[in-house]
């Protein structure tokens, strides 16, 4: 991680310690660099975004948490709220650092809506969105995710399967995204389709 990330993500660190955010972030933050090499999107601005999109979630009692994410009905509100602190943490944390302002308000409008907003505001809020999605196709996710959603491991890949036409906004994020589900289903013994 180049230091100028380094010095954000250190600052994001106290308020990633739930959820699995740490390693979520981490995860999230190589899916967007893998992206970037594609896509022609500023790291300047999705490499900050995506260290600091779930810093909110720490403003969210625990026990609330898998009321507002995952498979099946979800609870906006709450999962609203973490983008809204979420925001307002990140935007304190960026000028802490005396980071780039108009890149910071970019950043921080992102965040406001990384989860909540159907369609992208550019192509970096796309490349966010992407990353953070593209963890849940991770390995790291796939052993987590089935255990506190507390459903079948193969029901939950093949799930995710059904949700990449859906999620994904940029061309390589698809790829990747069906890359790492035919590996989980390899796991299994399966081939995709």
């Amino acid at each position: 991680m180049i230091s100028k990330y380094r010095e954000i993500f250190e600052l994001a660190k106290p308020h990633l310690d739930i959820r699995s955010n740490e390693i979520h972030t981490k995860i999230a933050y190589s899916f967007a660099e893998q992206l970037l090499k594609t896509e022609a999107g500023n790291e300047d601005v999705v490499l900050p975004a995506i260290l600091l999109h779930d810093v909110g979630w720490k403003c969210i009692p625990p026990e609330q948490h898998l009321l507002a994410f995952g498979p099946g009905e979800n609870d906006m509100t709450i999962n609203r709220i973490h983008e809204i602190e979420g925001a307002r943490m990140a935007r304190e944390i960026l000028e802490s650092l005396n980071y780039y302002p108009k890149l910071t308000d970019e950043i921080v409008e992102i965040i406001l809506g990384h989860d909540s907003r159907l369609n992208p505001l550019s192509l970096n809020d796309a490349i966010v969105k992407d990353s953070d999605k593209l963890w849940r196709f991770s390995e790291t996710a796939l052993d987590l995710d089935p255990k506190r959603f507390r459903v079948d491991p193969l029901d939950h890949i093949k799930w995710l399967g059904n949700q990449i036409p859906l999620w994904f906004h940029t061309e390589t994020a698809k790829t990747l995204a069906w890359k790492e589900h035919s590996n989980r289903l390899l796991s299994f013994g399966l081939k995709a389709k």
